[in-house]
């Protein structure tokens, strides 16, 4: 059976800077993974410029990790802009190994996805 898990996370809506609406705490940063069998796959990871460098992404992906393998996922693969250093380091200090490419993967501009795989 495939199951997808879809992690947000709010800031308080204070006045940082984090374009939070009227009322309630802003989104700053998302991750969305799926699994099937004992394989999983991150999909997509966003943090906001206003949560990023202080270990949000870091908790994202942690929590997502904890997830996957609590359903018995035993491989998590994703894919990430070649030239996306700083996520690279971030998935990199997870314990993921280049895995692969995929050519043009990337529209806006053209360019390579790095496939990524930690084996959990």
């Amino acid at each position: 059976m495939t199951f997808a898990q879809f992690l947000v996370a709010e800031g308080d809506g204070g006045g940082g800077g984090g374009g939070a609406g009227a009322g309630g705490g802003a989104i700053i940063g998302y991750v969305v993974a799926l699994d099937a069998a004992d394989e999983g796959e991150i999909l997509n990871l966003a943090v906001a410029s206003a949560g990023r460098r202080n270990g949000l992404g870091r908790a994202l992906v942690q929590h997502i990790l904890e997830a996957l393998t609590g359903r018995g996922v035993r491989q998590v693969y994703l894919e990430v802009r070649e030239s996306n250093a700083p996520a690279r380091a971030l998935y990199a200090a997870h314990g993921f190994k280049e895995a692969g490419r995929r050519k043009g993967y990337y529209r806006r501009p053209v360019e390579d996805a790095i496939v990524l795989r930690l084996d959990a």
